[in-house]
């Protein structure tokens, strides 16, 4: 489990992204890129990291579940994931 603190930091930054996104588009499209600067650095949508929506894991994230590698295996072999079954040939 990722700490609380970093997943309100990821939160917290998507809500920045969210709040700057038509303004970074506007100036973007302009073409000023100085005043593209003065934005907060954190409110770049490049600056969000993907993470598992029950763990907070950074790595292994599968966007079609939401959910990492990990916890994929874990629900899939338990038959929470509709649909999946494991491979045998």
């Amino acid at each position: 489990m990722a700490k609380e603190g970093i997943k309100a930091r990821e939160r917290k930054r998507a809500q920045l992204v969210a709040r700057y996104a038509e303004k970074r588009a506007a100036l973007k499209a302009a073409g000023d890129y100085e005043a593209l600067d003065k934005l907060p650095k954190a409110s770049s949508p490049v600056k969000l990291h993907n993470r598992c929506k029950l763990t907070g894991r950074p790595r292994g994230y599968m966007r079609q579940f939401g959910i990492s590698r990990v916890t994929f295996r874990e629900m899939a072999l338990a038959g929470k994931i509709p649909g999946v079954k494991k491979a045998s040939w």
